[in-house]
């Protein structure tokens, strides 16, 4: 495999233009409403926009949504957060044929819900209408800690 090499010799190096204040848009002349109401569109459509999947069961679609939902109903009985904010949840697959497959962990392995909660998932999950089958994988491979939890969760602990 042989490879070739081109080799330019250039003269000088021509430097893009620089920014001039003068050749900015003179926003004097748009009055404070118009400004205002050009910013308030741009934002209204980018803050309305809500994530969408193509299919309700791929995440942003409503039936994937509808079993996040539910997980976040769910509350550890030792910490006032719910499962999913805890970080216990570490994954999410919904098939288009309504067979959901939640994998999730405990904050320890001698977590005295450790018999009860993956049932209690199990039942939760499988009760979304548009679920057929829920099946709960409990590892502990990556093991839980406090960083996997979302913001909202270390704000209701005190923990920001």
């Amino acid at each position: 495999m042989s490879s070739e090499f081109r080799v330019e010799e250039v003269a000088a190096e021509t430097k893009p233009p620089r920014a001039r204040v003068e050749d900015a848009v003179d926003m004097a002349a748009e009055t404070p409403a118009e400004t205002f109401a050009r910013k308030r569109d741009y934002l209204d459509g980018f803050l309305a926009q809500q994530p969408q999947g193509e299919k309700a069961h791929e995440p942003g679609g409503a039936l994937y949504e509808a079993v996040v939902d539910a997980l976040k109903d769910i509350f550890d009985p030792e910490i006032p957060v719910n499962i999913y904010d805890l970080g216990l949840i570490y994954g999410v697959e919904v098939t288009d044929g309504g067979h959901a497959v939640v994998t999730m962990t405990l904050t320890t392995p001698h977590c005295p819900v450790a018999e009860s909660m993956p049932a209690e998932v199990e039942m939760r999950v499988s009760a979304v209408p548009g679920i057929a089958m829920a099946d709960v994988n409990l590892v502990w491979d990556p093991a839980w800690d406090p960083g996997k939890m979302t913001d909202e969760a270390r704000l209701e602990l005190g923990m920001l």
